[in-house]
């Protein structure tokens, strides 16, 4: 699913290919995945895209006033917006309005300059919301800050003292808004954080140190255009360049680039979560998964001491997605 690099790669290709079109007509698919049809074909033709933003995961297409109402946005805040989620198939695109339509195009809308701004999607997991003002100010309460922007003192407070899993704490996107699972466990292993580590286990000093990691490993992904795992193509059709910057999502099995251990994959959060045991140290009790070919299901490191006080970590609470202690 695309996460913050890639939204933001999409974004900034929007917003240099349409921002001050005006949208003429709407045509329609299949709807399942938009909150009110109907309100897109009664309220997008006439409007000109004032803005392209993103909003951690989302996209913002910042729309003019319309009906009497001033149509100059100040600053990009117009009457209303598109929210637009890509969710893990979805792809929006500007093409040649006599082009032929790729299959899975569920969303049309002709643009004054001759072109269609296009979203095709094959599994429909996305999302598509025509809101009001109000109503995106009231949808965006739901987030938490965004990663690139939330400073040293924010950052702690929102990890330091929680008792859940740092991996759960960095996807829960009303902590952190837009980080997914790539870039969860790419800055956890720079910054030397097993995935299962409890946010209360963790010092102030090392929340700034995987802040810094993360907001650096964002910030070359999107310079990079984002990660192309499977799906994932930019404004213009790209695929990114990220994923060969990887070190350690999706190397299972594969040496460590600081030790050459070989790297471990685990369940955590519900999540794959790929991880170095001899740079990342595990809590106790925590149980990875078998290297391919190996033999045995999962392998535990330390158990628990009785009484410890904590939950021994074993991949049967790690699999209960969205529960942490």
């Amino acid at each position: 699913m695309p996460e913050l690099p890639e939204v933001e790669t999409v974004a900034r290709g929007l917003r240099h290919a349409i921002v001050g079109r005006r949208i003429i007509s709407v045509s329609l698919g299949k709807t399942d995945f938009i909150d009110d049809p109907a309100a897109l074909e009664q309220h997008l033709p006439g409007r000109r895209i004032e803005a392209v933003e993103r909003y951690g995961k989302f996209m913002l297409l910042r729309l003019s006033a319309v009906n009497g109402e001033t149509r100059i946005a100040v600053n990009g805040d117009a009457s209303s917006s598109l929210l637009v989620h890509l969710g893990m198939t979805g792809q929006i695109v500007p093409s040649r309005a006599g082009q032929p339509r790729e299959k899975h195009t569920h969303v049309c809308m002709l643009l004054d300059d001759g072109r269609e701004l296009r979203y095709t999607d094959a599994r429909r997991f996305g999302r598509i919301a025509y809101l009001t003002k109000a109503l995106l100010a009231a949808e965006l309460t739901k987030f938490g800050a965004d990663p690139l922007e939330v400073s040293k003192e924010q950052f702690a407070d929102r990890i330091c003292g929680r008792r859940a899993r740092i991996k759960s704490l960095l996807l829960d996107q009303r902590v952190l808004r837009g980080v997914g699972n790539i870039y969860a466990d790419e800055s956890l292993w720079k910054a030397k954080i097993h995935p299962a580590r409890l946010g209360a286990m963790l010092s102030r000093k090392q929340a700034n140190k995987l802040r810094l990691a993360l907001q650096g490993i964002l910030q070359k992904a999107i310079v990079l255009r984002g990660s192309s795992i499977s799906d994932f193509l930019d404004a213009e059709g790209q695929p990114g360049e990220y994923q060969r910057h990887h070190r350690v999502y999706g190397r299972e099995g594969k040496g460590c680039y600081r030790c050459k251990t070989p790297i471990r994959r685990a369940i955590v959060a519900g999540r794959s979560s790929y991880f170095c045991p001899r740079c990342q140290h595990s809590p106790r009790g925590f149980a990875v998964l078998s290297l391919p070919g190996k033999k045995g299901r999962k392998t535990k490191r330390r158990r628990a001491p009785t009484g410890s006080g904590r939950a021994p970590h074993d991949e049967k609470s790690q699999g209960r997605k969205g529960k942490s202690p």
